[in-house]
Order: C-alpha cells, then sequence, then structure tokens
C-alpha cells in the first residue's frame, strides 16, 4: 500500500485520479442521463482549459481565440454527421436530394467540392486535429518568427476569432449562417440522440479527457517542458541558450488548438449541433475564464474550474436571468484578485499546508502538562558514560 501511494506521489497522479473518480464513478452514478449529458458537456470545454494550461500557464502564452478552434473542431465533425443525416432517401423532399437543407434553402444545386472528403469518418478525426492545428500553425508561425508577442498577440487571437465567426454567419449557403449545422442524428448508422448513445459518449469524452490530461502531464515532465517553462519565465535566457523561442511558441500553440479541436468534436457528438455562437470573441474569453479560476498552473485544477464555473452559470442563468453575467463576471474578478493561481493555487498554498500540520499535530504525543512527550529511547541521560574529568569526592 505504501509503495502505491509512493508511486503516485512520485508521479503526482493524485488529483488525476480524484478527477477521475468524480466523472467516472460519482457524477455517474448520483446523476441522472439529463444532467449528466449537461456534465458532458461541460467537460469538452475541459478540453480548451487543459489546452491553455499548457499554452497560457505553462508557456506563458495568453491567446483570446481559442474558440476558433474549438468550433474548427465541432464544424469538422458535424459536418460529417450532416452528409449522413442528408443521404437522397432521407432528402427526397428537397429540390436538390442528397445536400444539407440549409445548402437547399439557399439554392444550391450540388455540394461544393470542400464538403466531399466528409463522407468519410477517417478523414473527418483527422480533420478535427490537422485543421486547427495547421490554421494554428499558420497563425504562429507568422506572429512569433516576428517576435509578435504578449498582449499584442492576445490581441491578434481575438480579431482572428470575430473575423472567423464573420466568415461563417457570411457564408450561409455552405456552412449554416447563424444558425449552424444542426439536426444531427446518428454516427455511421448509431442513433447519437438515444440515453444509452449519451452515457456511451459521456464515458468516451471523460476518458479522453483523462488521456489528455495525462499526455500533458507527461509533457510538462520532459525537456520540452522544461524549455516551455523556462521560455515563460525567462525568455531572453532560453534564447542565449541557443535555442529558437519562436519554435516551442508555435509548438505550444498548435497543441493547444489540437486539443480545442478535439473538445469541438466531442462538443458536436454530445450535443448534436455547432454554431458559430461557439468560435467568436465571447466564447473564447470565457474559455480564458475557466481556466483562470480553476487554476493556470493546473490541468487538474483547470478542468474542476471549468466545471465550477459553467455549473454556476446554468445556475445563475436560471434563478438570476438578468443578473447572472454580473454574477459571473464578480467571480473571475474575486478569484483573480483573491487568489491569482485560481483554486488550485489556493489548494496549494492554503489547505495542502493545513491538513499538513494537522497531520503532523495528530502525530506528535502530548503529555497531560501539554508538553511534548519525549520517548524513553532517545533520552538523553540513558546509559551515558560520566566524563573522566569529574571525580567522586570522599564523604
Amino acid at each position: 500500500m505504501n509503495t502505491i501511494k509512493t508511486w503516485i506521489h512520485q508521479h503526482q497522479l493524485g488529483g488525476l485520479l480524484a478527477l477521475a473518480l468524480l466523472i467516472l464513478v460519482i457524477l455517474p452514478a448520483g446523476l441522472d442521463i439529463f444532467r449528466l449529458n449537461l456534465f458532458g458537456k461541460y467537460l469538452t470545454y475541459g478540453f480548451v482549459s487543459i489546452g491553455l494550461v499548457m499554452l497560457w500557464g505553462h508557456s506563458g502564452i495568453l491567446s483570446l481565440g481559442q474558440g476558433v478552434f474549438f468550433g474548427l473542431g465541432g464544424y469538422c465533425m458535424a459536418m460529417f454527421l450532416k452528409l449522413e443525416a442528408s443521404d437522397p432517401i432521407s432528402t427526397r423532399i428537397q429540390s436538390t436530394p442528397g445536400i444539407p437543407d440549409f445548402m437547399d434553402w439557399n439554392q444550391l444545386t450540388a455540394l461544393p467540392l470542400w464538403w466531399q472528403p466528409f463522407h468519410s469518418l477517417t478523414f473527418t478525426l483527422l480533420a478535427v486535429v490537422l485543421v486547427p492545428t495547421l490554421l494554428a500553425f499558420c497563425i504562429s508561425f507568422a506572429m512569433f518568427k516576428r517576435r509578435v508577442s504578449g498582449v499584442y498577440f492576445a490581441i491578434i487571437t481575438q480579431a482572428v476569432a470575430l473575423i472567423l465567426s464573420v466568415l461563417i454567419i457570411g457564408q450561409q449557403g455552405v456552412t449554416g449562417g447563424v444558425n449552424g449545422i444542426t439536426d444531427l442524428k446518428t454516427l455511421l448508422g448509431w442513433d447519437i440522440r438515444s440515453n444509452s448513445a449519451r452515457y456511451i459518449l459521456y464515458f468516451a469524452n471523460a476518458g479522453l479527457l483523462l488521456a489528455c490530461i495525462w499526455g500533458c502531464m507527461w509533457i510538462q515532465k520532459t525537456k520540452l517542458g522544461t524549455l516551455l517553462l523556462a521560455m515563460r519565465d525567462k525568455e531572453d535566457r532560453v534564447q542565449f541558450s541557443g535555442y529558437d523561442v519562436a519554435n516551442f511558441k508555435v509548438f505550444a500553440f498548435c497543441l493547444a488548438a489540437a486539443l480545442s479541436g478535439i473538445g469541438g468534436a466531442m462538443f458536436t457528438l454530445q450535443v448534436g449541433f455547432m454554431s458559430p455562437s461557439f468560435v467568436g470573441i465571447i466564447p473564447s474569453i470565457e474559455m480564458v475564464i475557466f481556466a483562470a479560476v480553476g487554476g493556470r498552473l493546473s490541468l487538474v485544477g483547470a478542468v474542476v474550474g471549468t466545471l465550477l464555473v459553467n455549473l454556476g452559470r446554468s445556475y445563475f442563468s436560471e434563478s438570476f436571468p438578468d443578473l447572472w453575467l454580473f454574477l459571473m463576471a464578480a467571480l473571475f474578478i474575486g478569484v483573480v484578485m483573491a487568489f491569482p493561481n485560481g483554486l488550485a493555487g489556493l489548494l496549494d498554498s492554503h489547505i495542502k499546508p493545513w491538513l499538513a500540520r494537522r497531520a503532523a499535530s495528530r502525530q506528535t504525543p502530548v503529555a497531560a502538562t501539554g508538553d511534548p512527550v519525549v520517548p524513553a529511547s532517545i533520552t538523553p541521560t540513558q546509559d551515558l558514560p560520566l566524563p573522566t574529568t569529574i571525580q567522586a569526592q570522599p564523604e
């Protein structure tokens, strides 16, 4: 037993195992399918949060446009599901059977060429990761090679989020416009709207999230992770040591984009639609809030913060529909001002030392007088020879 505890402590897996217990055992056992599916949707945001931990907390690069990559991954999966739901038999009442309904409404007579590869699930799964990653590479390579960083880079990512959301809304004939891609029913003939499918998708989502957290923890422990951390604290020293800092920044940004794309795809499967409302500036800033509240230095803390903030948002929006935005803003400002490292930082700085002090006080026995008891085995006067310079005096 002590060996297992030591191994968990050495590999810092305690938080990951606690999170696994929460999302794989406690939540499924205590919630009905509606609430569990709601938490499954929250967990899809957790992919973005752990990407922000790697990008912002571990590498020192703040991005305010992660909704772009979340939306791209979601749209890739939604395109595959929409094509499956738009077979000629199901769309026979349209003017042009075999194409998505919103294309028919916008008087398109053929499926666009760039939609064609999304008939393949294999291509779709690759696109979920590669499309966000390629866009992130183009943006970050162009910016970091020109040493654009800090607040300027954050503003540029915001601009990209705004541009992409406007583009999606404007190209209604091929993207679904402001409504997005809806009415997604099956995955390779499997009804994703049934209760059994929702259970399976929840566990698949939770397992994939835990695997991504473990992968990020592994990266943090490698030499690459050490260099990313050094780049965050002393970028000049890393550069003077002969490393190309821009390449490390590009890697961190692409990693966060890939994780966000996976989250977007799982969101589409869990919820059954994807729209530009998850791509713009506001959702991107909300995703930063998730990581900041949970702790931008902790992978597990960021996921817990994501769950808590979304749970609070759902409660506030139901109970205080006119005030919930102000309450969420107050929560974010209060946590950041009082605990800059989020809830995970509060755990490390206050709760863990307090628990350690309590454990130490329980292990130290106290006599009736209130003084610590000295065990007999270490009594200082026991079995000690007299100094040779001391002679016995005659009576």
